[in-house]
């Protein structure tokens, strides 16, 4: 019997134990060094397929707290030179004025406003887009993806999220047909505790 309780309070205390960790506030540092983050675009290509690309370079950071949301931020920045859709003359167009136009705008950035649980269990990340110059506000579906410790020693936690907006309300106005007037964003992030 004492052999049994011994081993409840070790299993409770452990289970105590993961699940603080796990519920921890914490500050993240994106992992773009070991490429465990993605941020990917499509457009629809004259109603026939999508055109998809992503962007090589950026680098963010955020705050998470399971408990309490209305502390939790991310904040992203992205350079805009780095778009790759694997096609080069197609790349150095939309970096040209006609699209992204880098040489006057090379960063683009995204910082949140509010982080919100919705009903379906899944997170609204509202914030700030700045797009070519353009700041509008965007709001991204998200979902935590899981967090743990990693096999180097380090905690990690994950978040995969999507959103849509119109190309004209970043200033590009560039005709790609009746099919292409809104981009596809996708966004994943893996972070490494701080």
């Amino acid at each position: 019997m004492k052999v049994a309780l011994f081993s409840s309070a070790i299993l409770l205390g452990a289970t105590t134990s993961l699940l603080s960790a796990t519920t921890q506030a914490a500050d993240y540092q994106i992992d773009t060094e070991g490429a465990h983050a993605f941020i990917q675009f499509r457009v629809n290509h004259l109603g026939y397929s999508w055109l998809y690309g992503r962007f090589n370079q950026f680098e963010g950071s955020f705050h998470y707290d399971a408990n309490d949301l209305s502390s939790a931020h991310i904040a992203l920045t992205i350079d805009t030179n780095s778009i790759d859709s694997n096609h080069q003359e197609r790349d150095q167009h939309l970096r040209s004025a006609d699209f992204l136009n880098v040489e006057a705008h090379p960063q683009a950035h995204f910082r949140s406003q509010q982080i919100k649980a919705t009903e379906n269990g899944r997170l609204e990340v509202h914030g700030e887009l700045t797009l070519n110059g353009i700041t509008k506000v965007v709001v991204i579906d998200a979902e935590k993806m899981g967090e743990g410790t990693d096999p180097w020693g380090g905690y990690r936690a994950g978040f995969a999220g999507t959103t849509k907006f119109a190309l004209k309300d970043f200033g590009i106005n560039y005709d790609l047909g009746p099919a292409a007037t809104h981009v596809y964003l996708d966004l994943t992030v893996e972070g490494i505790r701080q």
